[in-house]
């Protein structure tokens, strides 16, 4: 077994695999880091996004929500679980299609994630100077220097392991849960039936189709939480062993659910409360929901909370992010031929992850959103093809052939990576 499968085996309890028991703490843990992981920045733009489609393509995105982001998922975790004991994502592609496919796909699950903790580093780096120049009076820091301790902060909790930093991201949850109740509640007096008023303009079924073709990526990537799969997986067979796959299923469902219900009805009570209109306008300013409503009502309390639930949503996803990078580089320099020790490997990646992100949230480049485009059709590809293509050649994964909701995967999948890639060239 290779370093980096050792290092993984280090940071998880020495335990023997238990028992399929009752639903448990270390579970709750897991299905809130999930959800702490999927549910970040890209929640406040999403009632923006899905709501300009009109009334019944929101209707119809609700409707696939949860069988879209709960297949998808299951197949990804039950593609790490088919591999041997301890092995992350990258080992399980090196051991079912070849050293020169796994250093590919390594390669690309890297790349397509690393960005998106870049992003979170230059919006977590706006998010805190915004807020304390305009909510607290304050003059921030330099913008080098409040980075590197905002970084530095996160990666602090990062070192003590996956396991603090799963917990970490489930209490971090609650704060977030409790803010997006608020805000929909909040709103349920000021519904005007904003978006109703296309309840009656039933769309072309040609437009329709373009309509959700557009929209399902948007959909499927607020609810991704593909970087912290492989550590969840890992954690699973550690724990439950041969019951992990139903036990990890469980987990995935409770928060897929959690993720649906609150998501959705926050982007409800969004969208029933500003006109297309309006949310057209807030899509044109590049602004979040919570900034446009903040404008919208000149409420002092939204003003206030704003930039703070952003603050939880940003970090939460960046620490879940970092596990998926972080996992991928390391399977790089492992694949490369070197074999540093656990702890200087970790050193390593951890120094890496600190330089880079620091010097891009000091430069704070507009280009990321690009890159983070770029990297939509290769996560889509991860998440959605490569578990259904590993059910079909795989033998260790056949006993999961000839299930319909494999079928409805990679079609999803499909729809996503064309959409992506039309978006980008259209």
């Amino acid at each position: 077994m290779n370093d980096q499968a050792n290092s993984v085996e280090q940071r998880f309890e020495a335990a023997a695999p238990a028992e399929l028991s009752s639903w448990n703490r270390h579970d709750t843990t897991w299905m809130l880091g999930l959800f702490g992981t999927a549910i970040g920045a890209g929640t406040l733009f999403l009632p923006i996004n899905a709501g300009l489609g009109g009334f019944w393509p929101l209707v119809i995105l609700a409707l696939l929500a949860f069988p879209m982001t709960f297949y998808a998922h299951r197949g990804l975790t039950r593609f790490v679980l088919s591999g041997r004991e301890g092995a992350d994502i990258t080992d399980v592609v090196e051991q079912h299609f070849g050293i020169k496919a796994g250093a590919l796909i390594t390669l690309l699950y890297f790349f397509a994630i690393f960005p998106i903790l870049l992003i979170y580093s230059v919006g977590l780096t706006n998010t805190v100077a915004s807020f304390l120049e305009h909510q607290l009076h304050i003059m921030p820091p330099p913008r080098a220097l409040l980075s590197f301790v905002l970084i530095l902060g996160l990666l602090a909790v990062v070192r003590c392991g996956e396991q603090v930093i799963v917990k970490a991201m489930s209490l971090m949850v609650y704060p977030f849960i409790v803010a997006l109740l608020f805000l929909a509640v909040y709103l349920i007096p000021h519904w005007n039936g904003g978006i109703l008023t296309t309840a009656s303009q039933v769309p072309a079924p040609s437009a329709l189709l373009h309509t959700l073709w557009l929209a399902i990526p948007v959909m499927v990537f607020s609810f991704n939480h593909s970087p912290i799969i492989s550590a969840f997986a890992v954690d699973q067979k550690r724990r439950y062993g041969v019951h992990a796959d139903e036990r990890s299923s469980q987990i995935l469902s409770r928060a897929h659910l959690l993720m649906v219900v609150m998501v959705l009805f926050f982007v409800f009570s969004c969208v029933l409360t500003l006109s297309p209109e309006q949310l057209a306008e807030a899509k044109a300013q590049n602004l979040s929901i919570l900034s446009y409503l903040a404008n919208h009502f000149s409420n002092p309390t939204i003003a206030f909370a704003a930039p703070l639930i952003a603050f939880v949503a940003i970090s939460k996803s960046f620490l879940g992010h970092y596990i998926g990078a972080s996992e991928g580089l390391k399977g790089l320099i492992v694949k490369s031929g070197k074999r540093p020790g656990a702890k200087a490997l970790d050193r390593i990646v951890a120094a890496f992850m600190l330089v880079v992100c620091w010097i891009v949230a000091t430069l704070n480049p507009s280009i990321l959103g690009m890159i983070e485009t770029i990297g939509g059709p290769v996560i889509a590809a991860i998440l959605f093809l490569m578990p259904m293509y590993a059910i079909r050649k795989v033998p260790a994964m056949a006993r999961y052939r000839g299930q319909m909701s494999n079928v409805f995967v990679t079609a999803v999948g499909l729809v996503a990576i064309s959409a992506l890639i039309y978006s980008l060239t259209a």
